[in-house]
């Protein structure tokens, strides 16, 4: 028996607003394509077959949809929220499919033809001029009364649209208006007073079927900035029945037979006038959202079934709820930090909050319905209420907005995930949850648990307050090597951009950044050493650069020779310290290199140490054991580190087996750790656990990928402030005052 191929849709657009109908084609166990010059947008990335072609571009979207159907056929074509319905109609009148003719879109979408069709056949409509040039924009106000609307006939959005009240606003009303244009021409009408409404409709076999009429929310005069809808409209049943009746005037007037309809409809004095008509379902999140919400109709499987050549089903309204949309408009600037949307998605009723932009965009005062922060969508049982929620949930949204050049962390890290790709979400907590097992990557290697484990570990202990002293500026600074720091805070190593971070940065980019971020806190950096067998030097080359100031860390090569040579490279190049991380004794991004790497005898440590005039570090210590055999070793610092949990799985946080290592030391040798430290308190807690100073490795990275050496400082800064307001909360004037009575550990606790 023949196998029912399933059936194929085509999408054009692939943005936020055509995602919701990409998902629902999806769920119908259709097979979508999509259409969008952009093929890292959402609804690309969505579809089974991305076509990267600009939805305005008609031609070349009806070539590529003819080569694609000669392969697999296509059942049907469409769009939502986006003024593409001459395209879907050039598509669907090449390949035979249902839908209008191209002749009807087209005056579905030019203004001025729809002006003039909709007048020809008694559709109420405004007074207007096709505008052209500046003289014939003058012309217009001498021959209608002002206040008048200026728009571009062939954009959507309120782009370009602005009213006009005097005389005197005609030319920069004009200017905007052709710039917003796509064509350059342009259409004056008389300003309407009055409410205005919104209204979808599915058209299907000669029946118009209404599908949701709201009331828009129109403000920021001189221009047209819709704020939100509420639906159902609240005007009076009658004003409504006349308002549905002029739209499907005008459905029929323009010639929408088959497919969707939109329409926004002034109710003036003189009743209902139409503002425009698009041959497609409405964007603003009416089709997608609220009407769904209100009445329980999947709007857009209805749709998608009429875009197929089906009766749509299901359009009977199961429920008559409320919802209210309103958009997120913040005073114009650099949006430095949005907060509490996670709060406002708890609260009752609050069904989608969708965020346009993020820190480090750019927002500006709106002068048309494009550039929005973000959308909140709420539905309850009554008009107030929903709007009630609403308001609420836009009150709890904390939208932080400041200068151009102001630095946030959440900037930092919005920057950041967009250079790293897929190698790491920048997430809001660094844990591990996200990139738990990718090595090579950011994450923990197999489970992931020996890197979330060391944010456990850390988390068991908390602090006991101490607020009765004198203390009032709290000194953060060290001695280390004999240099004096002013923080005991150092950058960790990391290397492998490529490898590990999809190549971001370079390598020498990176080391600058940590190297330039840490000396401007008065602090130091390291630079690892990677893979590839002279990457060291690049790391070298930085710390040279900076007069000696960084230390760098080098694998444990199977020959000592190979060690030796890179610990005369980093004397040469004035390192201030060296190390060699020996918890990489297997390293997997060593293997996959060929680079032989082991673990290390106490004489074959002190070989190495004997070749070095500089103080020697291990780093990857996780027991007194070791400790001790670094000792012995001849080290002059121990790292507790269990590798950001990147080496072997299922291994204890470093805070866990910290204090034990620290009283077997008993202050021989300096001790570092790592591992898990995000605020301030962490590092007052590892230096309480027994730490002489912390090393942060991955948001320090986060820091470089998101805004170079400026972000590492930033980043910085803000753990001096955070460690400095801990040690003010538990009495400790200095960092040698914080020692184990400042931290409480639960007796159940292991």
């Amino acid at each position: 028996m023949p196998v029912n191929r399933p059936k194929h849709l085509m999408i054009i657009g692939g943005g936020v607003f055509q995602v919701p109908a990409i998902k629902i084609a999806k769920s119908m166990g259709l097979k979508v394509v999509v259409t969008d010059y952009n093929p890292e947008s959402e609804g690309m990335l969505l579809a089974d077959f991305p076509i990267e072609v600009s939805t305005r571009n008609i031609n070349l979207t009806v070539n590529t949809a003819k080569q694609f159907h000669m392969a697999c056929p296509l059942d049907g074509v469409m769009t939502v929220g986006t003024d593409a319905s001459q395209t879907v109609a050039a598509v669907a009148d090449a390949l035979n499919l249902p839908g209008i003719p191209f002749e009807v879109a087209e005056r579905a979408t030019d203004k001025i033809k729809m002006r003039q069709i909709l007048q020809e056949k008694g559709v109420p409509v405004p007074q207007f001029r096709p505008v052209w040039t500046l003289d014939e924009g003058r012309e217009a106000l001498n021959s209608m009364e002002l206040p008048l609307v200026i728009k571009p006939c062939d954009n959507m959005g309120a782009r370009g649209v602005r009213k006009i009240e005097r005389p005197d606003d005609l030319i920069p009303a004009f200017r905007e208006a052709k710039e917003a244009s796509i064509s350059g021409k342009l259409v004056i009408e008389e300003f309407m007073e009055g409410p205005e409404l919104s209204l979808d409709a599915l058209v299907c076999n000669e029946e118009i079927h209404i599908t949701g009429v709201a009331d828009r929310i129109i403000e920021r005069s001189p221009y047209f900035v819709e704020v939100g809808h509420t639906l159902p409209s609240n005007l009076p049943e009658q004003q409504i029945e006349q308002t549905i009746e002029v739209f499907k005037q005008a459905i029929r007037a323009l010639g929408i037979d088959t497919g969707a309809a939109k329409g926004d409809i002034k109710f003036t004095s003189d009743g209902p006038k139409i503002v425009e008509i698009a041959a497609r379902l409405s964007g603003g999140w009416m089709s997608a959202y609220t009407y769904p919400l209100s009445s329980g109709v999947n709007l857009y499987k209805a749709a998608i079934q009429v875009a197929l050549g089906e009766s749509p089903d299901g359009l009977k309204p199961k429920t008559a709820l409320v919802a209210a949309e309103r958009s997120l408009i913040p005073p114009p600037g650099k949006i430095l930090s949005i907060r509490g949307v996670e709060d406002a998605r708890k609260i009752k009723g609050v069904r989608e909050i969708i965020l346009m932009k993020e820190a480090g965009d750019w927002v500006e005062e709106p002068k048309s319905n494009m550039g929005k922060v973000g959308y909140v969508i709420t539905v309850a049982k009554t008009r107030e209420e929903a709007v009630r929620i609403n308001d609420l949930a836009r009150e709890t949204i904390q939208i932080e907005v400041g200068a151009s050049n102001a630095l946030t962390w959440d900037i930092i890290r919005n920057n950041a995930r967009k250079k790293f790709y897929v190698a790491c979400k920048a997430c809001t907590v660094c844990d591990g949850l996200e990139c738990a097992g990718k090595v090579p990557g950011i994450g923990g290697i197999g489970t992931g648990s020996s890197f979330t484990e060391n944010l456990t570990a850390l988390a068991r202990y908390q602090i006991n307050l101490r607020t009765i002293h004198k203390i009032k500026n709290p000194d953060t600074s060290i001695e280390l090597f004999g240099h004096k720091l002013a923080m005991p805070v150092l950058a960790a190593p990391i290397t492998g951009m490529e490898t590990n971070l999809a190549g971001g940065m370079d390598e020498k980019e990176y080391a600058n950044a940590i190297l330039d971020g840490c000396l401007e806190c008065g602090t130091l950096g390291m630079v690892g050493d990677g893979a590839s067998p002279k990457k060291y030097l690049i790391g070298l080359e930085a710390i040279k650069k900076h007069g000696g100031l960084g230390i760098p860390i080098f694998k444990p090569r199977e020959f000592n020779l190979d060690i030796i040579k890179r610990f005369k490279a980093a004397e040469d190049a004035g390192a201030l310290a060296v190390g060699v991380d020996i918890d990489a004794a297997s390293f997997k991004t060593m293997s996959m290199k060929g680079q032989a790497v082991g673990p290390k005898t106490i004489e074959e440590l002190q070989e190495l140490k004997s070749h070095l005039k500089v103080p020697f570090i291990l780093k990857g210590i996780m027991n007194v054991e070791s400790a001790l055999a670094a000792i012995e070793a001849g080290a002059d610092a121990i790292v507790v580190s269990n590798h950001g949990g990147r080496v072997m799985d299922h291994m204890p946080g470093t805070a866990e087996v910290l204090p034990e290592i620290a009283n077997a030391v008993a202050g021989r040798i300096k001790v570092l750790a790592d591992g898990g430290i995000r605020e301030g308190v962490d590092i007052l807690k590892m230096l309480a656990l027994g730490a002489d100073a912390v090393m942060i490795g991955r948001p320090v990275c986060i820091a470089a990928f998101g805004a170079g050496q400026e972000g590492v400082s930033f980043y910085l800064q803000e753990k001096m402030k955070e460690l400095k307001k801990a040690m003010l909360l538990t009495g400790c004037g200095s960092v040698d005052q914080i020692d184990p009575s400042i931290i409480f550990r639960n007796k159940g606790e292991r």
